[in-house]
């Protein structure tokens, strides 16, 4: 329960610390063409994503490290990099079934949709459809999440060992975990972007209808997407290859912030919860 402790609780710290810059990445990369964006009321919908990111978070590290531990004793105490991808990839498979709710409601509140998250669940619910509605972008997202916890989660563990092979071992600081953290967060951000930008395109259209934005931010429910590729190839052809990288630098700013938070925040608490157990 340690790990799963550690893990909600860095999760909420990311969130609560930087959703606004997430706000701002899903708004721009919402906007078609020249769509105006509003800057404005940056926190909306934070409550409900932490009902959702929460447990998300749990639930990676509840599969994310009993699978990397099971690998462990088969590969003599190794840690090749094989292990943390899978690893990774597993527990974001599991977390998606709570992530991709979360992410649809709260795409669909920071770009005006509706005005709280219960409104937005019950509405997409009942006039959408679960898998249609509220599993809109399912596809897409994991297209973005399993290469991104598994880039980040390994990219993380390779700076730590990296880090401990030439410091004697010893275990990196706070402040020095927040820089790894960072470091790695900010590369995964970057190689990502492309994959986010359909990702949100897709959850933002609804499923069987399209609502419109109350601030009028984008115009993308004129034409619907017909899925991943649909919406590859149009926002290059329509928008220029550019705007698939729509957002990047406060996603990478974002990511690279929340990277080190989340982190640092994942190693205290491991440290407190993991330490407590072993002491009772």
């Amino acid at each position: 329960m340690g790990h799963v402790t550690a893990g909600a609780i860095a999760g909420a710290a990311v969130e609560l610390a930087l959703y606004p810059l997430d706000t701002i990445k899903t708004r721009l990369q919402a906007a078609r063409g020249g769509s105006r964006v509003n800057f404005k009321h940056l926190y909306k919908g934070v409550g409900g994503n932490l009902l959702g990111a929460v447990p998300a978070c749990a639930v990676f590290f509840a599969v994310y490290e009993p699978v990397k531990v099971m690998l462990m004793p088969d590969l003599g105490g190794s840690q090749p990099i094989g292990v943390h991808l899978l690893a990774a990839t597993t527990g974001g498979l599991a977390a998606s079934m709570i992530r991709v709710p979360t992410e649809v409601i709260k795409s669909r509140m920071q770009t005006g949709q509706f005005p709280s998250a219960r409104l937005a669940a019950k509405y997409i619910a009942t006039h959408e459809g679960i898998l249609a509605g509220l599993f809109a972008g399912f596809g897409s997202s994991l297209l973005r999440d399993l290469p991104f916890d598994a880039i980040e989660f390994t990219s993380y563990e390779r700076f730590k060992m990296f880090w401990k092979s030439s410091h004697g071992g010893n275990e990196p600081q706070k402040h020095e975990t927040v820089a790894i953290g960072a470091l790695a967060g900010m590369l995964t951000g970057a190689i990502t972007t492309p994959l986010d930008v359909v990702k949100t395109r897709l959850m933002i259209q609804g499923g069987r209808t399209v609502v419109h934005s109350i601030d009028s931010l984008n115009s993308c429910s004129s034409q619907r997407y017909r899925g991943i590729i649909d919406c590859f190839v149009r926002t290059a052809r329509e928008e220029g290859w550019i705007a698939l990288f729509k957002g990047m630098s406060p996603r990478v700013a974002f990511i690279g912030l929340g990277g080190g938070i989340f982190f640092c925040a994942l190693e205290t608490a491991k440290d407190i919860f993991l330490l407590k157990r072993i002491a009772t």
